[in-house]
């Protein structure tokens, strides 16, 4: 959950809030630009978002997050007790290769047509909610431990998380582009 202040019309501003839905996908970088973990973020802290677009119409609005950036941390409770020695500066930050929006979905395979490159996934709750994830060059498959697989080691049975384009036809089922399948 963020807090940011929105401007208005007459020269107002207001506190905004906003639910980041976090995911396999967003980057997360210490003030440093280095990699960070999702457990390191504290109440408190201050940060720069790069946040999908699209928002719930919820209270509070919800968006998924695409990039998390933290501009200063909290302060810390007890000064050190010696000063610390100058560090090298760091290198500049690498650029963020580009971003496809996605969105993630765990599911059953209930179908595979290996010939038109395809699956089929149900939500093992109700059967009826079904979805066809159509299959590229680009598609990438992995394990449970995140090692590559092939397509063909996937059978139908096997739980799966598929990492998606935000987009659907209004088919029945729908369909979408797999970006990524892991078996689960």
């Amino acid at each position: 959950m963020i807090t940011y202040s929105s401007s208005g019309g007459s020269n107002s501003t207001s506190k905004q809030s906003l639910r980041l839905n976090i995911n396999p996908n967003t980057t997360i970088l210490n003030s440093f630009g280095q990699s960070m973990c999702l457990c390191c973020l504290q109440k408190g802290m201050r940060v720069n978002v790069i946040a999908d677009s699209r928002m719930t119409r919820s209270i509070p609005p919800q968006s998924n997050a695409i990039l998390i950036m933290v501009k200063s941390s909290l302060p810390q409770p007890f000064p050190p007790q010696r000063p610390l020695p100058p560090q090298r500066p760091l290198p500049p930050p690498r650029p963020l290769p580009p971003q496809r929006p996605s969105s993630t979905t765990t599911g059953q395979i209930i179908f595979i047509d290996f010939d038109e490159n395809y699956i089929i996934t149900s939500d093992r709750n109700n059967m009826n909610n079904q979805t066809r994830f159509n299959i590229t060059n680009t598609t990438t498959f992995t394990n449970r431990f995140g090692l590559p697989i092939r397509f063909r080691n996937l059978q139908p049975g096997q739980m799966v998380r598929i990492t998606h384009a935000n987009f659907q036809t209004a088919s029945i089922p729908p369909q979408t582009t797999a970006f990524n399948v892991q078996q689960l």
